[in-house]
């Protein structure tokens, strides 16, 4: 992957000089160029694969039961307006003979995340390859996440918070799975 930070950089120059500011006064002398830098890290998930973030980290196991980890903070960027969007994901699946490796969870969430989306493809994505990766029986994910741009422009509701679930295999089938995994989620809040 060649390196585009600078072309980044001079189109963030030209979007502020656009605004009516001058990027020669001092405090934005560097702006594009961190501007461009902060982009790269906030959407490298496009440069990572789940093969490669999984690593081999799927180990064989007896364990038939849900699996769940809660309050993965996520940070990720609306398509439509490219404000961030923060909140929490919750994943649960039923294993299948394998069990993933705990921080994989997040590293699969922030991977997503560090794209532009919408909450709903984001929470598809995260089901998908944690169905993907360890070939459970069921693959349970809840986003929860407040949206700038919902916030800072637009209607402007602070209070507002957007809730998305994708709900696979036994988790989609089962209402007794489904509602476990709602009822244990709710329960921490």
């Amino acid at each position: 992957m060649k390196d585009s930070t600078d072309e980044i950089a001079s189109h963030y120059d030209s979007i502020i000089t656009q605004l009516g500011e001058d990027t020669d006064r001092e405090g934005l002398r560097e702006t594009p160029r961190r501007a461009a830098r902060a982009m790269q890290f906030l959407t490298q998930g496009y440069h990572q694969s789940l093969e490669e973030l999984v690593n081999g980290a799927v180990f064989q196991s007896d364990m038939d039961e849900m699996v769940l980890v809660q309050d993965i903070e996520l940070y990720s960027l609306c398509e439509h307006h490219m404000l961030p969007f923060i909140g929490k994901c919750h994943i649960a699946y039923i294993p299948d003979g394998n069990v993933l490796g705990l921080s994989k969870f997040a590293r699969i969430v922030d991977m997503y995340a560090r794209r532009l989306q919408i909450q709903e493809s984001l929470t598809r994505n995260i089901a998908e390859a944690v169905q993907q990766v360890t070939g459970a029986r069921g693959v349970g994910v809840v986003v929860e996440a407040q949206h700038m741009c919902m916030m800072m422009r637009g209607v402007e509701k602070q209070n507002s918070h957007m809730t998305s679930s994708v709900m696979l295999g036994q988790f989609r089938k089962s209402q007794a799975t489904r509602t476990e995994f709602l009822q244990l989620i709710s329960g921490r809040k």
